[in-house]
């Protein structure tokens, strides 16, 4: 391991005690917090430096109101419990920033006129930036319940309408009730999940 390793017990916050939540406790988010977890969810590595996500960042009751049609009912109690909740949603025309972003090579035009290309770098990369933001959001201390209940074409149409943006998953944030965490699920073994080659 390298010198630098982090401690236990940073990996067991972001990691290995952390757990999904399904409720939160009443309570806003510090102030700087949207800003803090936008920042840092930008340094991850995108294709590219291409930074594909787009994130909107609901606090208000008019704007969760706006979300609320759109959810499964098993994510409805836990959404409005939630401080915040994240659409992480990702830009169809990613590349137009693509000379400020990666000015070394010509990216964007790989994309230009190539849709079904520009929307599957945007997803994935846009999905990476999306476990940034909840890293992020472990590491200062606040719990994550990412979901991927929802109807997209709702909620696309509520808050997207002219089709550039399309939303990828929701996070919800904040401070997790304890009685809220179901039991922990198992994992699988390095057999099971991987391969060394």
């Amino acid at each position: 391991m390298s010198d630098q390793a982090m401690s236990k017990e940073v990996l067991d916050q972001l990691f290995c005690t952390a757990r999904t939540a399904h409720g939160f406790l009443p309570g806003s988010l510090p102030e700087g917090t949207v800003d803090r977890l936008f920042e840092l969810a930008q340094w991850g590595p995108t294709a590219f430096n291409a930074l594909p996500a787009r994130f909107v960042f609901i606090q208000s009751r008019e704007a969760r109101e706006r979300l609320l049609p759109s959810l499964s009912p098993g994510n409805l109690a836990q959404t409005l419990a939630a401080p915040l909740t994240i659409i992480v949603a990702y830009d169809l025309k990613f590349y137009e920033h693509l000379p400020r972003l990666y000015p070394a090579y010509d990216a964007r035009k790989l994309y230009v006129g190539n849709p079904q290309l520009a929307e599957q770098v945007a997803f994935r990369n846009s999905t990476l930036q999306g476990a940034y933001l909840m890293m992020a959001a472990r590491a200062l201390g606040l719990d994550v319940g990412p979901m991927s209940g929802f109807n997209a074409d709702k909620l696309n149409h509520e808050f997207f309408p002219d089709g550039r943006w399309k939303a990828n998953f929701l996070v919800n944030v904040g401070v997790a009730d304890p009685a809220s965490f179901y039991p922990r699920g198992p994992r699988l073994t390095f057999e099971e999940g991987a391969e060394l080659l």
